[in-house]
């Protein structure tokens, strides 16, 4: 799942999405800044707007919610 989250931090044109995890809490990532995956994929980093910073280990991701781009 984080190669996934790594690919959408890195495609052009950036497309904002959600992060689900098993708990049942949800991320939304807007911006390309908001996220990041460590190198070797096993936690993912959340950044909010209000500076707060999540944690969050590969195993609890259970899925990410890609943005509906209109056209």
């Amino acid at each position: 799942m984080t190669v996934d989250i790594r690919d959408r931090l890195h495609a052009v044109p950036f497309v904002p999405f959600t992060i689900f995890v098993a708990d049942g809490r949800e991320y939304r990532v807007p911006t390309s800044d908001h996220a990041q995956v460590s190198p070797k994929g096993g936690r993912v980093s959340i950044f909010t707007d209000d500076d707060r910073h999540v944690l969050l280990p590969a195993l609890l991701i259970s899925g990410i919610d890609i943005d509906r781009v209109e056209l």
